[in-house]
């Protein structure tokens, strides 16, 4: 069985998608996050949520204050590529609910009351999101260098605030030289899937 996936997408979104560790200076434009977002913000979610929350560091000034946050090995790909988007989930999401489900909007109050909970949904759903946010960068034609090599507290502190917690932080650009390492081994498929 063929996918309906045309096999040239495919390959752009999945087999031949590799995470970026450079970038050129190619600057990545504030059209190309939105179209990026337009594609992406179907992705699926429990009752609609749609908790990711999207920090794009743009400045050089915003730059020197992630930067340190980085793990050693992160920091000078951080430094130097166009664009940096660190993806947080929204633990107080709940408040968006009656908008985002209004045929239910009473789920806010039955289901998100606690925070605890929240968090935990938050959590989950917004890395839904985020792995769709990698592939919409790839479907734009760039690259996506994410990472979780960071300190969650530090960049909380900094870019965020209490109710929002990091993710993963994804660098964005056009591929530079010598921007992939050789592609690892991936499991197949009877490793993986067991049908019962």
């Amino acid at each position: 069985m063929t996918l309906a996936l045309d096999p040239a997408a495919q390959d752009l979104l999945f087999r031949e998608a590799h995470t970026a560790n450079a970038f050129t200076d190619e600057p990545v434009s504030e059209e190309q996050v939105q179209a990026i977002y337009d594609l992406v913000k179907y992705a699926p979610t429990a009752f609609n949520q749609s908790p990711l929350r999207i920090v794009l560091v743009r400045s050089a000034e915003a730059r020197e204050r992630l930067v340190p946050h980085m793990a050693e090995g992160n920091q000078p790909k951080t430094a130097s590529a166009p664009l940096v988007a660190i993806l947080a989930a929204d633990n107080e999401f709940h408040e968006e609910l009656p908008a985002l489900f209004p045929h239910a909007p009473q789920i806010k109050d039955v289901f998100f009351s606690e925070r605890g909970t929240r968090e935990q949904a938050a959590g989950f759903n917004a890395s839904l999101q985020a792995g769709y946010f990698i592939v919409g960068i790839r479907a734009a034609g760039l690259a996506a260098g994410p990472m979780t090599g960071f300190d969650p507290a530090g960049v909380q502190k900094e870019f965020l605030d209490d109710d929002h917690t990091p993710l993963v932080i994804i660098n964005i650009g056009k591929p530079g030289e010598d921007a992939w390492k050789p592609r690892s081994p991936r499991l197949d498929f009877d490793q993986v899937v067991t049908t019962v």
